[in-house]
């Protein structure tokens, strides 16, 4: 049989198609690792000793909290996010992310704070979460919260910035995130996206998961890293955060479907666990740095080694 362009088309084609899936994954080194900063609001670590912890301990960036009793909180945002922002370019390292309470588009305070980020160069940030209307179908609250993101998403587009909707644990939506699926499906996801949260996602969905992740993927825009377990307190089983590796999100699963999907996103890291003791409290500054460095050093090298197994 000749061959025509056709054949050598398919043959082409059938090749491709035989690449391993390995081809498509992506370097550790190519991840952006940016750290939450909620842990770290110590009242002995300013901007530049947190953002210095950060870049010591091997992280690309910082997530800052800019919310009402964060490290910026949305009344000073005009004054005191260049700072923390100035403070992450001297230790050199980035600040793409942040995390708010933003999720109206016309709250008065909503403007002012994606001002302040998009002049500053921050790309994304985490969004508060909407509660299920009191008195309403389930259906009919997801409508309702669709609509009032579709307006954000508007407004995000002006100011050139997108929100991250977190799949959080618990009754609000999104914990499930089937339901977080029906009310962001119709927005524009170059606006409007989740911030997967594989933590939040394992409780609610031990086994199922999966199928979440795969659902929202279209729409995910960043991703969160931590580990949780559960453990008996007083007779009754509580959620621990613990050090990555330690709990029971199955990460080895969790990145093999990340490969799967094609998904690429910045990371933030969480270390909800306690980072100081009682008993270091007394300690100087710089010795509890030291601590809480080595504490995060240790999730950083654990998560690059996750990637770097992908």
């Amino acid at each position: 049989m000749p061959y025509t362009r056709r054949s050598f088309l398919q043959t082409l084609a059938m090749a491709g198609a035989a690449i391993p899936l390995r081809s498509m994954s992506f370097p550790a080194e190519e991840w952006e690792i940016h750290g939450f900063s909620k842990p770290f609001q110590f009242k002995w670590m300013d901007f530049s000793m947190l953002c210095e912890t950060f870049a010591a301990a091997g992280l690309n960036g910082v997530d800052y909290t800019v919310r009402p009793e964060g490290h910026v909180t949305p009344d000073k945002v005009a004054q005191d996010l260049p700072k923390a922002l100035a403070a992450a370019r001297k230790a050199g390292i980035s600040a793409k992310l942040m995390t708010t309470a933003i999720l109206y588009a016309d709250d008065p305070a909503t403007a002012p704070v994606l001002q302040a980020a998009a002049a500053e160069g921050i790309q994304y940030y985490r969004m508060g979460w909407y509660e299920y209307e009191k008195g309403k179908p389930l259906p009919e609250s997801l409508r309702n919260r669709g609509n009032q993101l579709q307006a954000l998403a508007e407004l995000n587009r002006k100011y050139n910035i997108k929100s991250a909707y977190q799949n959080h644990s618990g009754l609000r939506i999104g914990a499930t995130v089937w339901d977080l699926y029906e009310m962001i499906k119709n927005v524009d996801p170059a606006w409007a996206g989740v911030q997967y949260d594989i933590r939040h996602a394992t409780v609610e969905g031990a086994n199922s998961w999966p199928l979440g992740l795969q659902l929202i993927s279209p729409h995910i825009n960043t991703i969160v890293i931590k580990d949780v377990r559960w453990t008996k307190l007083n007779g009754k089983y509580v959620l621990e955060n613990v050090p990555l590796g330690e709990g029971m999100v199955d990460f080895k699963a969790y990145f093999k479907k990340i490969k799967e999907l094609n998904i690429k996103a910045p990371i933030s890291l969480h270390l909800e666990y306690p980072l100081i003791s009682a008993a270091e409290e007394s300690l100087s500054a710089s010795q509890k740095q030291k601590i809480v460095q080595d504490k995060l050093k240790k999730d950083v090298d654990m998560l690059k080694g996750m990637l770097a197994a992908m």
